[in-house]
């Protein structure tokens, strides 16, 4: 990858390593998600014939989970049927950095310019639902790999650092790079409460053993092709006749027309290392364990595993025209030889390093970059989506949101503006490819202007409309 100087360049063109490490860093890796790769995995039957629920559940990702476990929770008696158009969390839910926030809002400075006046509620109830997460592996004995080992926020270039100085854990470089040891640590910001790590895929899995141990029953490789009156589920060879349905479906397109536009799918690229030697792993330190994630617009997050390989992912935010979700958009050689050239970049220590693994997984972003929420046929079906990258922990509080709108009483969650409100829809093709791409181009060009926001970013912010990974 060529280097790049001047003043309109970042640390990670600046200090490109040589393209032949880049290249061998890649040689052998195989193009597959490391979370699922020789996970052992019980199989659920296809959905054939009729069934009767009190509750249908359509999707069996994170958020679909977490709504079959907690509805079983609050009344055991409850029937509730989950229907998976793949295998239990294949989609986002398995392919994610494994990062468990606590932020309901994609961090504080978009939650108290979107909602100043229930910002510290929706900062108590994320902590809450983190700590009910925990709560839950605890319980239930979950096998998650779960760390509380918080995150650690990294400036990689001059501007970023008074963008950390007010914070409680502010560190500056010499003690940023005390905890994780990388040359473009200029400072950092230790938040040890509101981030857990997990492993994405067991985490899923274990969500289903725990679902079916409450009673739910769960249907693999059955997409729902029509949500029809009644309400009734459809499948090319099954139905299900329920008092009420949970859409948990994410990033692929809604079952309700009024949604289609609420979200597109971004596509985001992940690596994942051997694990590191004890004499790698002493060169970098991070004996804390702590995620990592800098604070640039095209930001990278990266983390341990549970044998001390690097997931290394994020930068790259790609939305393909007409906004579908394809097999075919998860191989792009190019992002991948870019996160290795970063990877080194960050830890040159480590040059010679192999990766094992690269993958990707579609985002649904929507325009304010957390979730939002809705009832429909006269309150009888809830949804929930546009996550944008805060699906591993959100998606339980968004459990207990739809089940709360169902439940047609209000409660603090329903009244709370964030649940009541809806995003600005995205514009239809050609508008969508084109606005996201000038956007796109604007963040970068930001990431090299000393954080300087162009017109267009200014109008999206004033508006609250943006587009993010």
């Amino acid at each position: 990858m060529p280097r790049r100087r001047g003043p309109e360049a970042t640390v990670f063109e600046r200090r490109a390593p040589n393209p032949a490490a880049v290249d061998h860093a890649l040689v052998g890796a195989t193009h597959q998600v490391f979370w699922l790769d020789g996970l052992s995995r019980p199989t659920h039957p296809e959905l054939i014939e009729q069934h009767a629920a009190d509750l249908v559940v359509v999707g069996a990702g994170y958020t679909g989970l977490w709504t079959a476990i907690r509805a079983r929770e609050r009344d055991p008696g409850r029937r509730v049927i989950l229907v998976e158009a793949g295998r239990v969390g294949w989609a986002a839910s398995g392919r994610n950095g494994g990062f468990c926030e606590a932020s309901l809002t994609h961090g504080e400075e978009n939650g108290r310019s979107r909602w100043p006046q229930e910002y510290d509620r929706l900062e108590r109830l994320g902590r809450e639902n983190l700590d009910g997460i925990a709560a839950t592996v605890d319980r239930h004995r979950m096998d998650v790999e779960l760390e509380r080992t918080g995150a650690l926020s990294v400036a990689t270039e001059q501007h970023q650092i008074a963008w950390l100085e007010g914070d409680d854990g502010f560190l500056d470089g010499a003690a940023t790079r005390r905890l994780v040891d990388s040359p473009t640590f200029l400072a950092g910001s230790w938040d040890r409460h509101d981030t857990a790590l997990v492993h994405p895929g067991k985490l899923a899995l274990e969500l289903a053993r725990v679902a079916a141990d409450l009673g739910v029953q769960i249907f693999e490789q059955s997409r729902v092709e029509v949500v029809d009156d009644g309400p009734v589920v459809r499948t090319a060879h099954g139905e299900v006749h329920a008092d009420q349905i949970v859409l948990a479906t994410n990033v692929f397109p809604s079952l309700l027309r009024r949604n289609r536009l609420q979200t597109v799918p971004v596509y985001d690229y992940v690596l994942v290392t051997e694990p590191l030697g004890a004499e790698q792993k002493a060169a970098i330190g991070w004996q804390g364990r702590q995620g990592v994630a800098d604070l640039a617009n095209h930001f990278h997050y990266y983390r341990l595993t549970a044998d001390d390989r690097i997931l290394f992912g994020g930068y790259d935010a790609v939305y393909h025209w007409g906004g579908k979700v394809r097999a075919a958009y998860e191989d792009r050689p190019e992002t991948y030889a870019r996160l290795a050239s970063h990877l080194l970049t960050t830890f040159p220590q480590l040059e010679g390093i192999r990766i094992s693994h690269r993958w990707a997984g579609a985002i649904d972003t929507c325009s304010r970059f957390c979730a939002f929420f809705g009832t429909a046929r006269q309150g009888r079906v809830a949804y929930a989506a546009g996550f944008t990258g805060l699906g591993v922990g959100a998606s339980r509080f968004a459990a207990d949101a739809m089940l709360d709108l169902l439940g047609g009483t209000p409660t603090e969650r329903t009244e709370l503006a964030m649940v009541r409100e809806r995003p600005l829809p995205f514009p239809p093709e050609p508008l969508a490819s084109l606005g996201i791409r000038l956007t796109d181009w604007s963040m970068h060009r930001a990431d090299r202007r000393q954080g300087r926001r162009n017109l267009l970013l200014k109008g999206l912010d004033a508006v609250g409309m943006g587009f993010d990974s």
